[in-house]
Order: structure tokens, then C-alpha cells, then sequence
């Protein structure tokens, strides 16, 4: 059981740290205003802190610095709410008062502004695609031989296909083709749509189309494998300003997996509402164990849809990053909400 007083030497060294990214050492304390106790007393604290694993020696200087476990206790028992500036509250509400409320636009621009805010790596995970439902389909003819097809989620998602088309299908069968499938698929789930058209959809077109054998071929190409990630980054190379990562090596192999959406969705997603903090060896991956992580998730009810984390170094103004995560988890929230009503 820590005493008050090398709780009170242990935050000051562990923000001392995080502003500043140099060892802090006993005279720094001493000249600290909340610190009233002699430089020999706080050596003593300070020796007893390392003894216990929450400081630790650098090579290269006499002052000591956070461990993983000294973080973790931070993040545990000492935190308390940062305050923003109002030009960042005032720009975070107007992100969410614009009404815009495609999913995937406020996703990016949110993982684009939280870089800024805080200068580490943002990763913005969206709904599963496959779980998003069909809004609207368009077949648009390019030439005499292909068309795009595009594919509107309820997410505001967007996918662009181009096809063949396939021989001896009348172009003016496609607008006919259009609507009949708006009809018939609109608000199906993406997973669904697969199944739904090779049980249901072949018997409605051969009641409403001559060539409904190659309508039905062009079709399982539109609705073919479907990606299933989304992932929106912001400040992906907010990294190399860390003086923690000057080591080329270890930035490339931390881009490396940064660049894996798959893998990175798989690793962020969570259906744990709240807060998650995780402290270097916390971290699943080898790539990351220099890193710390933030997620928090937002939800439609009480059924979260997607996560939204902050990669940054081990030194990261944890108190900062989550307030804002609190915030912009709660809009994304309500921008949800939003967005789902207006489409009953």
C-alpha cells in the first residue's frame, strides 16, 4: 500500500514524464508547488517506488521514469478529467450539428480530428458490413459491354462494381432490373442478400424477365463476396513525431500492421461498452508492446456497432485521450440514433 505521499511523487513524476519525455529526477520534484517535502525524502520515496516496480532507472541519466506497471496504476487510481479548450469542444459539436449522419463521414472525419487533437494514430472501426443493410442499388451502363453497378448501405457505404454484361442481355432490360431488385432487396442485410436471391429472386424474375438466366448470372456478380471490414484512419504517421519511435525499425514494423485492415479490425472490435485501456505488454500483438492503446465503443441501444481506438506511445496523455474518447464515442452514439430514425 502506497503512502499518500509517494502516491502524490509517483503522479508527478508519471505527468512530469508524459509533458516533457525526459527522466525526472528528485530536484525536478523538490521545485514542484503541490511538493513541501526535502529532495532526501523524496529520493527515499523514489527508491521505495522503484523497489516496488513502479519507476524505473534510464541508462542514460539519474532520474527515473514510468514503468508499465507505474502506468497502469496511473490509469487505475490517479487519473482525473482533463478539461478541453473551447475552440475543440466548439469543433467537435459542429462535426456532429451538421446533420450530415452518413456513418462512414462522420467516422472519418472523427478519426481525422482526433488525430489532430491528440497527435497519435486514430483507427475509427465501422459497423461489419456484411450486418449493414441495402439502401438503394443503381446499374449504370458504361458501354455496350459493361456497366457499374453501385451498392448504397444504410451506413451511407458506398461500393462500386464494374461487370461485363453478360451476352445477349437487353440494356433496356437493366432499368427494369433496377427497380424490381429496389423492391424486392431494399433493407435486406448484406449477409443476407447472397441467400435471398438464390432461394426467393430467381422465381421473381422469371415472371418479369425474358432473359432472366443472364440477369440472374449479372446479379450473383453484384452481390458476390462482400469485404467486411471498415476501417477509417487519421494520423497514421503521427507515430514518427514520438521520440519514443526514432527507431526506424520498430516504426515499420508497427506500420506494417497498422496498414492489415483485417487484422486490425479483428484486434479492435469489441462489444464492451466503456473505456479500455492497454499498457504495452498489455498489447496482443508483439508489434504494439511499445505502445499503449485507447478503445471505446458506440452503440445503437445497448448494442454496440464499433470501435474507436487511439495508438500512441506508453508516455500518452491518457487523461486527455480519454475524456475525448468519452466524447466523441457519445455523439458517434447519438448520430447513430439519429441516423436510424430518420430512416424508419
Amino acid at each position: 500500500m502506497l503512502t499518500d505521499r509517494q502516491l502524490l511523487i509517483l503522479q508527478v513524476i508519471i505527468d512530469d514524464f508524459i509533458r516533457s519525455a525526459q527522466a525526472v529526477g528528485s530536484r525536478t520534484i523538490a521545485k514542484k508547488e503541490e511538493i513541501t517535502f526535502s529532495p532526501a525524502t523524496i529520493r527515499n520515496d523514489m527508491a521505495d517506488l522503484e523497489e516496488l516496480g513502479f519507476i524505473e532507472k534510464t541508462h542514460t541519466s539519474s532520474g527515473r521514469v514510468p514503468s508499465e506497471k507505474g502506468y497502469r496504476f496511473y490509469v487505475d487510481h490517479l487519473l482525473s478529467p482533463s478539461s478541453l479548450k473551447k475552440e475543440e469542444i466548439q469543433t467537435i459539436r459542429s462535426l456532429f450539428d451538421d446533420k450530415i449522419y452518413e456513418l462512414e463521414m462522420v467516422a472519418r472525419k472523427s478519426a481525422q480530428l482526433l488525430s489532430e487533437f491528440t497527435n497519435y494514430t486514430t483507427i475509427v472501426l465501422g459497423p461489419e458490413l456484411l450486418e449493414t443493410r441495402l439502401k438503394q442499388l443503381q446499374i449504370i451502363p458504361l458501354n455496350r459491354e459493361n456497366v457499374v453497378a453501385i451498392i448504397v448501405t444504410d451506413t451511407g457505404h458506398v461500393e462500386h462494381r464494374t461487370l461485363a454484361l453478360p451476352e445477349g442481355l437487353d440494356p433496356s432490360e437493366l432499368e427494369k432490373l433496377v427497380n424490381l431488385l429496389n423492391d424486392q432487396l431494399k433493407g435486406c442485410s448484406l449477409i443476407e442478400l447472397q441467400e435471398k436471391v438464390q432461394k426467393e429472386l430467381i422465381t421473381v424474375l422469371k415472371k418479369h424477365l425474358k432473359e432472366y438466366e443472364q440477369v440472374f448470372s449479372l446479379i450473383s456478380e453484384i452481390f458476390g463476396p462482400q469485404k467486411s471490414e471498415q476501417v477509417f484512419y487519421g494520423g497514421k504517421t503521427n507515430m514518427f513525431s514520438q521520440p519514443e519511435f526514432n527507431d526506424i525499425t520498430k516504426i515499420k514494423s508497427l506500420l506494417s500492421i497498422i496498414e492489415q485492415e483485417s487484422v486490425i479490425y479483428n484486434l479492435f472490435k469489441s462489444k464492451a461498452a466503456g473505456i479500455n485501456v492497454k499498457i504495452g505488454q498489455e498489447n496482443q500483438l508483439k508489434e504494439m508492446q511499445n505502445c499503449s492503446v485507447i478503445t471505446a465503443t458506440y452503440s445503437i441501444g445497448n448494442e454496440p456497432m464499433g470501435s474507436i481506438a487511439i495508438l500512441g506511445p506508453t508516455r500518452m496523455e491518457y487523461s486527455r485521450v480519454i475524456t475525448l474518447l468519452n466524447i466523441f464515442s457519445q455523439d458517434l452514439t447519438k448520430a447513430l440514433s439519429y441516423l436510424y430514425q430518420n430512416k424508419k
